[in-house]
Order: structure tokens, then C-alpha cells, then sequence
């Protein structure tokens, strides 16, 4: 129980402590208008009040990735608690926080435009790809998942590929419609609900009289009945809720939406940060309700045991009938709203990409068919094996979108060492993972190989950085600002 409480604590910290720090280090400006109002459409760019626009940002970003992910990155053992704190802070919400603030200093553009814009067109194309496969593979995934438990809770003709287009049918009223409407009105009540179901369990670990063993002294190998090693292993199990590249694809939605750069913080780092603590909360009821790393392992390996199964145990057994509800939104209601948000922010990168303007609603629907069409095509792929590639994509995203706001902070002046540390980290644990993981998914060369590669093109990247940074110096082009307000 001690350790959770200063992991808790540490985590609540490194908001007012390192949050600030990278505050600063951005420099946020009161006084500079943002896209919001300088592009405002009616569509997607709009000012929202600041709570709603937390409880958005917080929903994108999470859904169910800090349930599951916590759950199965806690199979690892203790170490899952210290990369949950110290990946959220030094990693996840910095790469948040920066991702977003780029986004809104330069007039509320997606992902792939940005890092183009400081790694260069082929880097750009690649990202546009890239992150478009990875969001409709999220729109896919989050699927089949909660159209099946749907389907077991109602009658008969209500079957999984009924949900499937019922739920498909929302997602295309939730991205072509404007953001203020669905997307606007629903996403704060889920939000709420998830925060309040984490806080549910927060309550009953302190005062229900359950015990947490955490058993970091023991040592922080990995507990993993099948030997799979800590590194790299748990840093891609554990992505929402310590760092994930899904997220800078979700914050340039919110960016056209903040009324002001002084929210950044609390939007984009702030919501980073809760769903780190809702993280550190599943990641404490795993191992508690089940009583070891041990028990963790033999009742996920149990017949029909899945993390949505143990979300549901844990949910009705600590928190009764109204748990049971909670649980329901957990693994329903919070894959859906990942999905939709996927499938817009996809919408938004084609747009950008190709210079299409979105006000008018015909001009959504053509730009959004295409993209339905693929994800319903990804639909029918096995949920297991889209699952694998996804979570490697997931956090190979991440590593461009570090190396692209290293960029921006080094030609702006500032302190580019708080995204560039965490990139050189996420480079070797993508490379790394890529050659070890078995296949389908990976290339299952030996570790050593696997993380002496990791290093090798981590070294690389950060070679070229420095030998940029050398240009840039010889000729004096660091630059004052990259504001688009047009």
C-alpha cells in the first residue's frame, strides 16, 4: 500500500512540478489567439468551455487503454508501477503536452502536417500513411469487442454484425457532424464516469480493507509465467497510461477548440497525468483483487478470461450492482468513443493533407466513405492479430512525433532535451521490440540482438539531430516562431 500511495503522490507531483517545468520550457503566451477563434468554422474549429474540452481530451486519449493495458502490463510485475509514473510524467505528457501546444500554435494542424514540417516532406507522406493505418485500426478494434458483449445482452436478432453497423452508424454521425454536437455532448458524461469509476476503486483500495502487494522487494523482474522479459516487452503492453503516439493523432482535435495557450497544461499534460492515475488504480486492483503476480497470471491464462473479464469481477465485487454499470461503460461505451474519435481525426488528416476544406457537410461525408469502407474491411481481421501490430504502431508513433517536437523546440530556441531524452528512449524500445517480439508481429531475433539494434539506431537518430543542430548554428536560423493563424 505504501508504495501505491507514493507512486500516487509522484504522480500528482509531477504535474505541478515537471508540468510547470515544461510549461515553461514552451513558453505558453495568455495573450496569443488561438485557433479556435483565429480559424473558428463551426465545425471543427470552435471554442469549448475549458472543462469540457478536459473531459474530451481525457476520453480520446484514454478509453480502455489504461483498463487493459494496466492489467496486462502489471503481469510483469512491480515494474509496471514505476514506468506508468515515470513514463506519464517524463514521456507521455510531455509528448502530450508539446504535441498539442505545436498543434495550436500552428493553426490547429494534425499530426502528419506537423512532423513534416520539421522532419520534411517523405517524413511527412510516411506519418500521413502511418497514422491513418493505426487510426483505422483503432476504429476497428474498438469494434468487435463491445458489438459482441452487446449482442450477448440483447435479443437474439440483435446479433454482433447488427452492433457492428449500429455502431458504425454512430461513427459516422460522430465525424462528420461538429464537435460540439455528439462528440460535444457525450464525451464530458463518459469522461466523468470513467474518472468516477476509477475514483470508485481508489476509495475501496484505501478503506475496504484490502491489501496491495506490490512486491518491489522482492526485485522488479518480470513475474510472467511465459519468461517474457520486462524490456522491451512491458513498455509497448503499458501505452495509454505511461506514453502512446495515438495521443498526438487525438490532441490537434481539442487545439481547435482551447480558448486559450494557458490551458495547455491542464488539458493536454493534466489529462495525461489522469489517466496515469487511473492506470496506477487498475494496475493496483489486478493485483490486489487477485492477490499476486501469480494468481494475475493463472487467472488471465483461466478458460474465457480476458482483461474485460477480470474489469467486470473486480467492478461487481468491490462496487456491487453500480460497479457492474461502471464496468459496462468500461468495456462498452469507452471503446466506442475511441473508435469515433479515431475515425474523425483520420478524417481531419486526409482533409489537411489534401487541402479540403470541411465546413461543408458533403465535403465531410466524401472524405469520411473511403475511410469507413477500409475500417470495416480491418473489421473482419482477427481482433488478436490487429491488436498485436497496433500496439507496435502505437508506440513507433510516438517515437516520430518525440524526434518532430525536438525539432521544433531546437529551431525555436528552446529546452529540446525534455521531448529528445524520451524520444531516444521510445526509439530503442520500438526497434527493440519490433525484432524480439515473436511472430506474427515481430522478427523474434534474440534480445541481445534486438536491444543492441535498438541502441544502434537510437544513436543514429540522435546523430543526425545533433548534426542538424550544428547546421542550424552555422547559420543562424533558429527562428522566433511557426504560427499559421489563417
Amino acid at each position: 500500500m505504501t508504495a501505491f500511495l507514493i507512486s500516487l503522490a509522484v504522480l500528482i507531483g509531477g504535474y505541478f512540478i515537471y508540468g510547470a517545468i515544461v510549461e515553461k520550457a514552451f513558453g505558453t503566451d495568455a495573450g496569443r489567439p488561438t485557433p479556435a477563434n483565429t480559424r473558428r468554422d463551426g465545425v471543427d474549429y470552435l471554442p469549448m468551455p475549458t472543462w469540457k474540452v478536459f473531459l474530451i481530451q481525457f476520453l480520446n486519449i484514454a478509453g480502455i487503454g489504461p483498463i487493459f493495458g494496466a492489467i496486462m502490463g502489471v503481469m510483469f510485475g512491480p515494474a509496471a508501477f514505476l514506468w506508468i509514473v515515470l513514463g506519464t510524467i517524463f514521456a507521455g505528457a510531455v509528448h502530450d503536452f508539446l504535441s498539442g501546444m505545436i498543434s495550436v500554435r500552428m493553426g490547429g494542424l494534425s499530426l502528419p502536417e506537423i512532423v513534416g514540417s520539421q522532419l520534411g516532406r517523405g517524413i511527412k507522406n510516411v506519418m500521413g500513411i502511418f497514422s491513418i493505418v493505426l487510426l483505422l485500426m483503432v476504429g476497428a478494434v474498438f469494434v468487435t469487442s463491445p458489438a459482441g458483449i452487446l449482442a450477448g445482452m440483447t435479443p437474439a436478432w440483435l446479433s454482433t454484425e447488427v452492433w457492428v453497423l449500429i455502431i458504425f452508424a454512430y461513427y459516422i454521425c460522430a465525424t462528420v457532424l461538429p464537435v460540439d454536437k455528439l462528440i460535444g455532448s457525450l464525451y464530458p458524461v463518459f469522461g466523468f464516469a470513467l474518472l468516477f469509476m476509477a475514483g470508485g476503486l481508489l476509495v475501496y483500495l484505501l478503506f475496504g480493507g484490502v491489501s496491495i502487494p506490490d512486491g518491489i522487494v522482492d526485485g522488479l523482474q518480470s513475474r510472467r509465467a511465459d519468461g517474457y522479459p520486462i524490456f522491451p516487452m512491458m513498455f509497448v503492453s503499458i501505452a495509454c497510461g505511461a506514453i502512446s503516439g495515438f495521443h498526438a493523432t487525438q490532441s490537434p482535435m481539442m487545439a481547435r477548440c482551447m480558448k486559450n495557450e494557458k490551458l495547455g497544461r491542464p488539458v493536454f499534460y493534466g489529462a495525461m497525468v489522469a489517466e496515469g492515475i487511473v492506470a496506477l488504480i487498475w494496475a493496483a486492483a489486478a493485483i490486489s483483487f487477485t492477490g499476486s503476480y501469480d494468481s494475475l497470471g493463472a487467472y488471465m491464462a483461466g478458460e474465457g478470461h480476458s482483461a474485460a473479464t477480470l474489469v467486470n469481477d473486480i467492478s461487481v465485487g468491490w462496487l456491487g450492482t453500480f460497479g457492474g454499470i461502471l464496468a459496462l461503460l468500461g468495456v462498452v461505451a469507452a471503446p466506442i468513443t475511441t473508435g469515433d474519435t479515431a475515425l474523425r481525426s483520420a478524417r481531419l488528416i486526409v482533409a489537411d493533407f489534401l487541402k479540403i476544406d470541411q465546413k461543408k457537410t458533403m465535403r465531410r461525408i466524401l472524405v469520411s466513405l473511403p475511410l469507413f469502407a477500409v475500417t470495416f474491411l480491418l473489421v473482419q481481421i482477427d481482433f488478436q492479430v490487429l491488436w498485436r501490430y497496433f500496439a507496435w504502431c502505437n508506440q513507433t508513433l510516438a517515437v516520430f512525433t518525440l524526434w518532430a517536437v525536438s525539432v521544433w523546440m531546437l529551431r525555436h530556441g528552446k529546452n529540446y532535451y525534455i521531448a529528445m531524452v524520451p524520444a531516444l528512449y521510445m526509439t530503442v524500445v520500438s526497434i527493440s521490440y519490433l525484432l524480439f517480439a515473436p511472430s506474427p508481429e515481430g522478427f523474434g531475433l534474440a534480445r541481445g540482438v534486438a536491444v543492441g539494434a535498438g541502441l544502434a539506431v537510437a544513436a543514429l537518430f540522435a546523430a543526425l539531430f545533433y548534426s542538424y543542430r550544428r547546421a542550424l548554428a552555422k547559420n543562424g536560423t533558429i527562428i522566433a516562431e511557426e504560427t499559421i493563424t489563417d
